[in-house]
């Protein structure tokens, strides 16, 4: 237990000290970032598929599954395992558009969350980054003279704490109670010229937002066998909308070095209130417990409601956003001794979304694949995840940018039994 506690943690500090921001993404410029949160490793290797529960893993998308069955093959007085997990991703971007291309790559933590049974209920708790914001972008003149240099970095985490409860063995439900908080900081240097030469010092117009606010998520999962030999699994969450307070600054940096506060309390921009739209995702799935798996899952966001009167930006409308996912896994054998990789849980999928951002009259979607694997680990089934996701966000149509991504995804699932009922003879 010990062990596996410190492998955590160690784990934990390594990634957020040698984490760099966590996106790259022009598109991280709107609204309050790009949504970095999309579920576990696991899940992210299967297309973003989060329907499936099980007492191993964490699933930090519906609450509900922290109240899943325990596994047939512990004995009756044996209390379902203790679930942790942690995890880390590096992405890989080709930025490509009509006058040019770009590489770039970004390291970051995604996770750090904990789940415990207690009789028919079960409880998580987590830290994970929900937004991200990481992006430079410049603007030229018709002379090709840098005219305007933009940057921006920070985004919104969520810490969180979860019930689920068991109404039945087949059906559970549970909340999450989230508390949102971080910040984003937007940055505008302008260059001017005089007959075509440089001004040396550029005029620059520094933006910060604080932001908190509470949040809670709703979910359901339904689980019933069909013909004794496969399993249909359906589920439901909803997150209601919610606000943010947003707390902002503003500061002007002239050529000659004076520092200018302007006044935002004047103009009702002091304090703004954000708005985090109301999420509604259901799906079902069918497969053969601890052998395979396969499903389909559908998300809609009502993102149109969103506008930040702190930072406005022009030819930009939020749109409601969707996504479709679909993907499974299988396992050859999973209590094989002999041969390793019969143990080995081996998933794919795919995902198609409009992330609900739509510039210039242009739709802006995003279609990914993934790969992934879980590699057994000590004892109590715990793992190892490996996933792969590539894929392309984005249109290079009136001189936008197209991402071309491709993520290598790391986490440890890890499980052990603090409940024991220990017999002596």
């Amino acid at each position: 237990m010990i062990k596996k506690l410190v492998v955590v943690f160690i784990a934990s500090f390594a990634l957020q000290l040698h984490a760099q921001q966590g996106t790259v993404s022009p598109y991280s410029f709107f609204g309050i970032g790009s949504l970095k949160f999309k579920g576990t490793v696991e899940n992210r290797s299967m297309g973003g598929l989060s329907i499936y529960t099980d007492s191993i893993h964490v699933n930090l998308r519906n609450p509900a599954s922290y109240a899943t069955p325990n596994l047939r093959s512990f004995s009756n007085g044996e209390s379902r395992p203790v679930k942790f997990a942690i995890a880390g991703s590096q992405q890989s971007l080709k930025l490509k558009s009509d006058s040019g291309s770009d590489r770039s790559t970004a390291t970051t933590f995604d996770y750090l969350a904990l789940s415990f049974p207690m009789g028919k209920f079960g409880f998580g708790f987590g830290l994970l980054p929900y937004t991200s914001v990481g992006y430079k972008i410049q603007s030229e003149n018709e002379d090709g003279d840098l005219t305007n240099k933009y940057t921006g970095e920070g985004g919104l985490n969520k810490t969180y704490l979860g019930v689920g409860y068991a109404i039945t063995p087949k059906l559970s439900v549970g909340v999450d109670f989230s508390y949102n908080f971080g910040n984003v900081k937007n940055n505008v240097e302008e260059y001017f010229y005089d007959n075509g030469d440089f001004i040396q010092y550029p005029t620059v117009e520094r933006n910060r937002s604080n932001l908190s606010g509470a949040s809670v998520n709703f979910g359901v999962t339904y689980k019933t066998m069909i013909k004794e030999k496969y399993e249909l699994v359906t589920t439901l969450t909803y997150a209601p909308e919610s606000k943010l307070t947003s707390k902002n600054t503003r500061t002007f940096l002239t050529g000659d070095g004076t520092s200018l506060e302007a006044d935002l309390e004047s103009q009702g921009l002091d304090e703004t209130k954000l708005s985090m739209p109301s999420r509604l995702s259901f799906g079902a799935g069918i497969g053969q417990p601890r052998r395979w798996f396969v499903g389909a899952e559908y998300t809609t966001q009502n993102t149109s409601t969103f506008s930040n009167p702190f930072l406005d930006s022009n030819n930009t409308n939020f749109v409601n956003a969707s996504n479709f996912s679909f993907g499974g896994f299988f396992i050859p054998e999973y209590d094989s001794f002999s041969k390793y990789w019969k143990r080995i849980t081996y998933r794919a999928g795919m995902h198609f979304e409009h992330t609900g951002l739509e510039i210039s009259n242009e739709d802006i979607t995003e279609f990914g694949i993934s790969f992934g694997a879980g590699f057994p680990v000590g004892g109590v089934f715990s793992n190892a995840n490996l996933g792969l996701e590539f894929g392309k966000r984005g249109t290079t149509n009136q001189n936008l940018i197209q991402e071309n991504f491709a993520n290598i995804l790391i986490s440890l699932s890890l499980n052990d039994r603090w409940f024991i009922k220990r017999k002596y003879n």
